[in-house]
């Protein structure tokens, strides 16, 4: 071959092949500079991470007061969440959890002072329904009868939750208010199938207080409102009402007069 042929093939090999380099440098820098700024791709609907919108306060100021003699520990549990971006505040009581909860009766009441992340409560049974998932919800809910409280009636529905398959009588329950926007909604559950007592949680209502919303002058003046309508309730309360029935009764059924005391019974 002639000498300038195979310079010229040589010269073009070299040429090629430092083109060759110079492109898969830039290929090396493309691909780097994708795995550096590029976000990485969302997971699938059934892998994404839960992010709750509501963020427990580390040191939770009591807003509200109750106490129920009726479970083991009369004080509840107290939390508090705020939302992340609306700013509203749940306040949540709960008695009966702990490590062997599925033996006992539970309760919880939240009250629940919306910020700006809704525009409206849902219907009771949806609201209900989603406080469920606390219990392995949500279940199914039939209605039920009102319950009466010094707040005014409650919508309530029965449902059976199942804590480690075994199955629990429960109770729902809401009222919503809208001066001020406020709503009390929460559930009873029963250890097993037996039939729930609605009033320990009509006690409930009727116990609950506030403690302090000097921010809030409308939440103040709806529990002062309710405080002047409030019944008594309890064990003591349900003991002299089935006393007075009893004699009533007995009065009204005996075959003979009652007798009289004083000077009446002396003539």
């Amino acid at each position: 071959m002639h000498p300038a042929w195979r310079e010229f093939r040589d010269e073009l090999c070299a040429t090629a092949t430092r083109l060759f380099a110079y492109l898969g440098g830039l290929a090396v820098i493309g691909l780097t500079f994708l795995l550096i700024f590029t976000p990485p791709e969302e997971d699938s609907a059934g892998e994404q991470p839960f992010r709750s919108d509501w963020i427990t306060v580390q040191r939770p100021f009591r807003a509200f007061s109750l106490t129920m003699p009726e479970f083991a520990e009369p004080t509840p549990d107290y939390a508090i969440q705020r939302h992340a971006n609306g700013g509203g505040r749940r306040d949540i009581m709960s008695w009966g959890a702990g490590p062997d909860e599925g033996a006992r009766s539970r309760l919880m009441i939240e009250i629940y002072r919306p910020g700006a992340e809704i525009g409206a409560f849902g219907d009771a049974a949806s609201e209900v329904a989603i406080r469920t998932a606390a219990l392995g919800g949500p279940y199914p809910l039939q209605a039920a009868p009102s319950i009466e409280s010094k707040f005014g009636p409650f919508d309530s529905f029965d449902f059976v939750a199942s804590t480690e398959g075994t199955p629990r009588q429960c109770l729902g329950f809401m009222r919503a208010f809208e001066k001020p926007r406020l709503a009390i909604t929460g559930w009873h559950c029963r250890a097993g199938l037996e039939i729930i007592d609605r009033g320990v949680v009509a006690c409930a209502f009727e116990r609950l207080s506030l403690v302090m919303a000097r921010s809030e002058p409308k939440v103040t003046e709806l529990f002062a409102k309710a405080e002047r309508q409030r019944k008594p309730c309890g064990q003591k309360t349900s003991v002299l009402a089935r006393l007075s029935n009893t004699l009533s009764h007995d009065w009204l059924a005996s075959p003979t007069m009652p007798k009289l005391r004083g000077q009446l019974a002396a003539k």
